[in-house]
């Protein structure tokens, strides 16, 4: 018989349950936005950990050959420029399992991400 996968329950079960090779960049990942976006609530959203306020920040995921980020398409828009040895799509960046992570720049976008979700917020407040 073969085991069923179990699905992470929290972010601390995802980077764990993940192949060793991507385990590491996880952590650094995920360090890193824990403190570019301190305060945020943690959690999964679609199977990956995600950071929000009262709405989602970023989210990231490993993948076979890649970390996947995404911080919404209005961050990779303005952050084209320091993404053009990336792929990216309209809301995602993918940064190469065999590389080292780009973490000033991972810190610069979610911390942009920080600010639009804030002042976004406010403008429904008004």
């Amino acid at each position: 018989m073969i085991a069923k996968k179990v699905k992470p329950g929290n972010i601390a079960d995802y980077i764990e349950s993940a192949p060793g090779e991507a385990r590491g960049k996880l952590l650094e990942i995920y360090a890193c936005i824990r403190a570019a976006a301190s305060g945020a609530t943690e959690s999964l959203k679609w199977g990956m950990p995600a950071f929000s306020y009262k709405r989602i920040l970023v989210t990231f995921a490993a993948f076979k050959h890649h970390i996947g980020f995404y911080p919404t398409p209005s961050a990779v828009k303005a952050f084209k420029k320091n993404l053009t040895k990336f792929k990216t799509a309209d809301g995602s960046i993918r940064f190469p399992i065999d590389k080292p992570l780009p973490l000033s720049l991972i810190r610069k976008i979610t911390m942009f991400r920080v600010k639009e979700s804030l002042e976004e917020d406010k403008k429904w407040k008004s």
